[in-house]
């Protein structure tokens, strides 16, 4: 996997200061995506075990609410795979701080058993997250007022509520 950056003080991205990694590759190629140049899976640096330790080292401040992953695409199958060591290791050494998800594939189809994105790592790396923002941006839902999406059509979903009740459950901002 490659990533296009690491950015250490992000406040856009979730709640609170959080570290996020935008990784690279996306086949969704949404028109008006303000990351267009990651579309390309080999766009960026490859992802090693010093860009992992970057992440963690950045994160291990108390001032920083969690971790964030946007791309690209997090849930590209081969961006999973990738990226489900990260989150197993961050979930360990910061149980308390939360872990949030763009991602344009939806929660309900596409990551589900038999979805287009689903392979053998999705169950384990949305067991990690707590929150997944789903759906592909869409130009024309574009609304400037929308926390933390881009797009009317985008979901904040509650990931542990969701998968707990087998039923999408969206966040409700007051929960962190």
């Amino acid at each position: 996997m490659n990533f296009a950056t690491i950015k250490k003080y992000d406040v856009a991205n979730g709640v609170g200061v959080r570290v996020s990694l935008f990784v690279s590759g996306c086949t969704h190629r949404c028109k008006g995506c303000f990351n267009a140049e990651a579309w390309d899976f080999s766009y960026g640096s490859p992802y090693t075990e010093d860009t992992e330790a970057e992440i963690l080292s950045a994160a291990d401040k108390s001032y920083i609410a969690g971790l964030s992953l946007l791309g690209g695409e997090p849930f590209e199958p081969c961006n999973q795979r990738a990226l489900v060591p990260l989150l197993r290791k961050f979930r360990e050494r910061f149980p308390q701080k939360t872990i949030w998800c763009y991602s344009g594939y939806t929660f309900d189809k596409d990551l589900k058993e038999g979805g287009r994105a689903h392979c053998e790592v999705t169950d384990e790396m949305l067991s990690l997250l707590d929150i997944l923002v789903d759906g592909e941006f869409i130009e024309e839902l574009k609304d400037l007022k929308l926390k933390f999406r881009g797009s009317s059509n985008q979901r904040i979903i509650d990931v542990p509520a969701s998968v707990a009740d087998g039923a999408v459950r969206l966040w409700k901002s007051g929960n962190y």
